[in-house]
């Protein structure tokens, strides 16, 4: 029996919405009508006889067979985007789309994007902030850097920086604070991983008390309260060397725990790209760079 004559625009949709993992996010990058996403994807399922998507509670869900589609699908566009913008004679640029958690972005990627960009002209980087929740395939990335144990199901990971959590604090609440203990008659600013204090304190043999206070999600929020004086937080203190540097925070002791590291991270169920390569060769450099710069 003749193979069925498949469209490329029906490929193509359905390339989009598995990088994307939803068919609205699809509808949005193609500038479509979500109506559309489907009809294409269903038109697709009825020529290949097969079902590429499920939809259960936790929202779409590609099949084995979509899974086994997609990679093809991926490189085959991509070739075609790279050599019809050399035959248009247009620079060969990659889109890159990195989900970087806010602490580390702020604390060390954003203040090197121009030597990103100085090092790899190529690519087009397009970073989007969260809180360490992330997933990647589904909310259309390439990559994502988070910070934890690095033992995420599914995923590929690099690790980039150790951070161990110190306290820190505004300059006049550090001159009150002699021992570890003197924290007690201040408020400590938690993050929603309900440990951390009472790891520390236990690492400083002082006895932990439950404590009450705000709960944040942010360590630059917590950062931003401390720098005010409203209490003291346990900070990653590698990601805030410029107010520490600046004097808006003060570390009073340096007795630091080590909770996890950053790490860059990528689904296992996809082809490294050229450009998901650079960055991951540029990343490398530049922190073993600062590695030995500080010893």
């Amino acid at each position: 029996m003749d193979r069925p004559d498949l469209p490329l625009n029906a490929l193509r949709v359905f390339e989009v919405a598995m990088r994307q993992g939803s068919f609205t996010k699809a509808a949005t990058e193609l500038r479509v009508t979500q109506a559309a996403v489907s009809h294409q994807i269903a038109r697709l399922e009825d020529l290949l006889g097969v079902k590429l998507f499920s939809r259960h509670a936790q929202g779409l869900v590609a099949t084995d067979e979509g899974r086994l589609l997609f990679p093809i699908l991926e490189q085959g566009f991509d070739a075609m985007s790279r050599v019809l913008g050399s035959l248009q004679g247009t620079r060969d640029i990659e889109v890159l789309n990195i989900g970087v958690n806010t602490t580390f972005a702020l604390g060390w990627l954003l203040p090197r994007l121009g030597a990103f960009r100085a090092a790899c002209p190529g690519i087009d980087l397009r970073v989007s902030t969260h809180n360490n929740r992330v997933e990647i395939l589904r909310e259309g990335l390439d990559m994502a850097i988070r910070f934890g144990s690095g033992g995420w199901s599914g995923h590929d990971t690099l690790p980039l920086i150790e951070a161990p959590l110190s306290p820190v604090c505004a300059p006049h609440l550090a001159a009150q604070l002699q021992t570890p203990t003197d924290l007690m008659r201040f408020p400590l600013l938690r993050s929603y991983r309900s440990a951390e204090w009472p790891a520390w304190f236990a690492a400083t043999d002082v006895p932990f008390t439950a404590i009450l206070g705000p709960v944040l999600d942010s360590s630059v929020a917590l950062a931003e309260l401390a720098a005010a004086g409203e209490g003291i937080a346990l900070l990653p203190v590698a990601m805030f060397e410029r107010p520490l540097g600046e004097g808006r925070l003060f570390r009073p002791f340096a007795q630091s725990l080590p909770m996890g590291s950053y790490y860059l991270g990528w689904s296992s169920e996809r082809a490294v790209s050229k450009s998901m390569e650079r960055f991951i060769s540029w990343i490398s450099t530049e922190i073993e760079s600062g590695v030995t710069a500080n010893k």
